[in-house]
């Protein structure tokens, strides 16, 4: 893939803030009351105050990647494979396909590489309104802002997505969601849960944010208060529904009576960080049938990956420093190490955990005004998506090792599209 000079130059040295606060606290009122305050006092870094800058050609390359991961995902010896040590729950049968997944790039020099897949990414009505409160701040960004971006039908596509999970499993006729999270009013992005019930309730469904103890289930029908529920928009971290609070929501996924979306087979299929090691694999996938374009794509765009064994010690601490180890079923960052940082404290326990290590990919960088001070902050660009189709694409601005939206300048950002170099 053709480097695009002009993307490192202007994420490097534009100084642009494109984001008008006002206008994006009356986005976001708009759609809930006194959300801008929500979010602003549990939230205060969630929005990076400039763009950050994307080619047209790295854009293609993602999308091309995530259709080709979706392809083999529905490789019947890709699938069994990867199901044979997966808990019962995944090997559930569903046609819903699963709503919102997040597929995390960070854009290496030779293209983006793809650093992990997730079944219940958030962000997405955040980065919506924050991609309708974009203003020009010179007129070289004019151009790029609304680059293949039209906030109206995305904002229908994802209401779209949860109609077409519910009908798919048998309900012609969604009227009722259940949004949830253990604990949702202590939860990072509990904010944007109200968001989309605000959202399903401008579109006529009745939606509420709750616990997953807050649920009856019937045999696997489930009800809230007495009132039956089509669809439950899972949040939950406990991917395979295993623990004892998620007992309802584990009734009406095996039981297919109520949709859960996303699900375990979904993320055992695609979202499973063991299966970058396959997805990294060229010749394991050849042997699956998986079509020669494909393999290309995969090849130059998921980096090296092997599950953590504890007889290969030796290796993984003398390579330490070019991987990096994530617990398999992991989330949000948490128990990450950087091997160039690991301790022999730290290695000694992932050694004896379910992780991975995946080849180091060094993630871009963008320099954002912070407090007056250009300050150099690491990237990653997620795309969010729906049966392989991008609905949108955010980049998050962080420091430290591993995203987060806990400093200063740190927080989603706008992604603007260069377009193809001539």
């Amino acid at each position: 893939m053709q480097d695009d000079p002009r993307v490192q130059t202007l994420n490097r040295g534009c100084q642009c803030i494109t984001t008008d606060a006002e206008a994006l606290a009356a986005q976001l009122d708009g759609q809930l009351p006194d959300a801008a305050a929500l979010l602003r006092d549990g939230m205060p870094n969630v929005f990076s105050s400039g763009p950050v800058f994307i080619g047209a050609e790295q854009v293609s390359s993602i999308v091309d990647t995530i259709r080709a991961i979706e392809s083999v995902g529905c490789n019947e010896a890709y699938r069994e494979a990867v199901l044979a040590d997966a808990p019962p729950s995944a090997r559930v049968s569903t046609p819903a396909k699963g709503v919102l997944f997040g597929y995390d790039f960070h854009l290496a020099a030779e293209g983006p590489k793809l650093i992990e897949i997730n079944t219940n990414a958030g962000g997405v009505l955040l980065n919506l309104a924050l991609a309708r409160a974009q203003v020009a701040c010179c007129p070289e960004v004019q151009p790029l802002m609304r680059t293949a971006l039209d906030e109206g039908a995305v904002e229908a596509s994802i209401v779209n997505m949860f109609r077409e999970e519910a009908k798919v499993a048998g309900h012609p006729e969604l009227r009722r969601v259940a949004i949830v999270d253990e604990d949702p009013p202590s939860q990072f992005l509990y904010p944007e849960m109200l968001l989309f019930a605000a959202l399903l309730e401008r579109n006529g469904i009745d939606a509420r944010v709750v616990g997953p103890e807050e649920l009856q289930s019937d045999g696997g029908l489930i009800t809230h208060l007495g009132d039956p529920v089509e669809l439950i928009y899972n949040r939950l971290t406990d991917f395979y529904l295993e623990s004892d609070s998620v007992a309802a929501v584990r009734d009406a996924w095996e039981t297919g009576k109520t949709v859960v979306t996303p699900h375990p087979a979904a993320y055992a299929v695609l979202a499973d960080k063991r299966n970058l090691e396959v997805l990294s694999d060229p010749e394991r996938l050849r042997e699956f049938g998986v079509a020669q374009g494909e393999l290309d794509l995969l090849a130059a765009a998921v980096p090296a990956t092997r599950r953590v064994d504890p007889q290969d010690a030796e290796a993984l601490w003398a390579d330490r420093k070019q991987l990096f180890f994530k617990p398999a079923t992991g989330f949000g960052s948490r128990a990450t190490y950087a091997g160039k940082k690991i301790t022999r404290k730290v290695f000694a326990n992932v050694l004896h955990g379910e992780y991975v290590a995946q080849q180091l990919i060094a993630p871009s960088e963008r320099v954002v005004n912070v407090d007056g001070a250009p300050t150099t902050m690491k990237v990653d660009i997620r795309a969010y998506t729906y049966g392989g189709e991008v609905l949108l694409f955010a980049a998050r601005v962080y420091r430290g090792q591993v995203t987060n939206f806990r400093t200063p300048g740190s927080g989603f950002a706008p992604l603007f599209v260069l377009p193809a170099l001539a």
